[in-house]
């Protein structure tokens, strides 16, 4: 039986541990391979299209990730965010900034990771999620741009100081530490 076909009957007979195994030996699946396992009503066996998918040296992985984001089952979403982390891609911005208003916070979170592992090139996006969005996005954006230290985030960063959110406040300050201009107290 060839590999593949090994693999989706572990799918099917829902045996993880062997589909792991398998699917960590296959490698890269061509995109087109996976199309029946992404699309499928089974979130589990959608899941493991994205596990695969994050495999994939196919150009069009990145897209279909970003699609995934948006999946009706977090898990799925989840895998997708992992794997964005893990291959960043500039593509994937937009996708990743509208599943930092997910109302799963792990989705969320994950997003945030994805799009500091991108770096610079998310921090527009990301400033502009701090004006007006739901308050878990501004949070897992405030996170972000913490993470990627990025100057140009400085001015946005001591506004953000002056926030409601604990949360936010201290990823503001640590963003500022990590960039060397934080907030010196003076005893007097």
């Amino acid at each position: 039986m060839h590999p593949l076909s090994q693999l989706l009957a572990a799918i099917q007979a829902g045996d993880d541990e062997l589909a792991e195994n398998l699917a960590s030996r296959l490698g890269s699946i061509p995109t087109d391979d996976l199309q029946t396992l992404l699309r499928d009503a089974n979130p589990d066996r959608r899941w493991w299209g994205v596990r695969l998918l994050a495999e994939s040296a196919d150009p069009q992985a990145v897209s279909l990730l970003a699609e995934a984001l948006a999946d009706p089952d977090p898990t799925v979403g989840q895998c997708a965010a992992l794997a964005l982390r893990q291959r960043p891609a500039e593509a994937a911005i937009p996708s990743l900034i509208a599943a930092l208003a997910s109302a799963n916070p792990l989705l969320a979170r994950l997003a945030a990771d994805a799009l500091a592992a991108i770096g610079q090139s998310a921090v527009p996006s990301l400033l502009a999620v701090l004006d007006g969005s739901a308050p878990v996005a501004r949070l897992e954006a405030t996170r972000a741009l913490a993470l990627i230290a990025d100057p140009k985030a400085i001015p946005a960063l001591y506004r953000l100081l002056e926030e409601d959110s604990q949360l936010v406040e201290y990823w503001a300050n640590e963003g500022l530490e990590r960039m060397g201009v934080g907030m010196v107290y003076f005893a007097p």
